[in-house]
């Protein structure tokens, strides 16, 4: 790291990816343990970072040294923990994706773009409990914590805190805008969940599950008058002057692979999700520019439905809501 330019990039890298409100010559010294005048002399250039300095600096803020020194080699690198029944704690994960929607907030420019197999779980987070049947589905089906049947009633000490902290995640989700894309089988994997737990009898009841149909119809519901307004806005509530942009695509050929793309300010980042529940990270300027002409390259190719396509958005929505309400005819 002896020349001050590829010092001052580096640099300018890490402060790219601070929330607004951090300065980087304070995160510089405290994650260093320096003086904030060394920190300066640092970020300037002119005193060359150690091997060591470099470590944590990359180790802190998920930068390669294939990264930073531009070496093409066809290797990316992500961050994620890995969850199990032994470190898995539903509050402490809900946490920590409200921390991140509160970390997009921080930035002026700010873009969202989404595409998977199943829906965005944030939609489920304005319908308690339609939330709470995930997080089961979480822990007893992928997380094989030893629940038996009928234990949903588990989750009920830890509604209180669920539901607080979910409101907080919804009210932070519609402060950015958003891209979506969707097809008629973005509703299929958590319509069968539902379906496979009833006839197991793993549900408290047929009334419950009854519940939880009628739940994701009203989320539905909810999902259209928001593409209709072409905004985002809580559930019963309306658009107002401060309402973010929804953009609701429909593609009729091609199934997501659980991929998100941020764009903050200048800097693109890729969450990829995996094994249903754990979420890896990467801010790589090749695979993030990659992923984001995806994005473009897949929106080309669909149906804008949001404020726009009233007659494609309806049979759209339409199509949907018969998977519902057919469940629903056989109680």
């Amino acid at each position: 790291m002896d020349k001050p330019d590829v010092q001052q990039v580096f640099f300018q890298h890490i402060k790219s990816n601070l929330a607004g409100h951090l300065s980087l010559v304070d995160e510089v010294a405290e994650l260093l343990n320096i003086s904030n005048d060394s920190a300066y002399r640092r970020i300037r250039g002119e005193k060359p970072l150690t091997f060591e300095e470099i470590s944590v600096l990359c180790s802190k803020y998920h930068i390669s040294m294939d990264q930073l020194f531009h070496l093409k080699n066809d290797s990316y690198l992500f961050s994620g923990p890995l969850s199990d029944n032994s470190n898995f704690g539903i509050e402490k994960y809900l946490e920590h994706l409200l921390a991140q929607a509160n970390y997009f907030n921080t930035f002026e420019k700010r873009e969202f773009y989404w595409q998977g197999k199943d829906m965005f779980i944030f939609h489920c987070f304005g319908f308690h409990e339609l939330t709470v049947f995930k997080i089961f589905f979480w822990m007893k089906t992928i997380l094989q914590y030893p629940f038996e049947g009928r234990e949903i009633i588990l989750l009920e000490s830890l509604r209180e805190n669920i539901y607080k902290i979910t409101n907080k995640m919804i009210e932070a989700y519609n402060k950015f805008p958003s891209v979506e894309i969707w097809n008629d089988d973005s509703m299929n994997a958590t319509l069968r969940q539902i379906d496979y737990y009833r006839q197991s009898k793993i549900l408290p009841s047929e009334e419950y599950a009854l519940g939880l149909y009628k739940e994701f119809l009203a989320m539905l519901n909810h999902l259209e008058k928001q593409a209709e307004a072409g905004v985002k806005f809580p559930y019963g509530g309306k658009p107002n002057a401060s309402s973010q942009s929804f953009r609701l695509y429909y593609n009729e050929f091609i199934l997501g692979d659980n991929c998100i793309l941020v764009v903050l300010n200048d800097t693109k980042t890729v969450y990829i999700n995996h094994t249903v529940l754990n979420i890896i990270t990467t801010r790589d300027p090749v695979f993030s520019e990659y992923t984001y002409q995806h994005f473009l390259n897949i929106m080309r190719k669909s149906t804008l439905i949001s404020n726009t396509s009233e007659k494609v958005r309806t049979n759209f929505f339409n199509l949907l809501r018969e998977k519902v309400e057919s469940r629903i005819r056989t109680f």
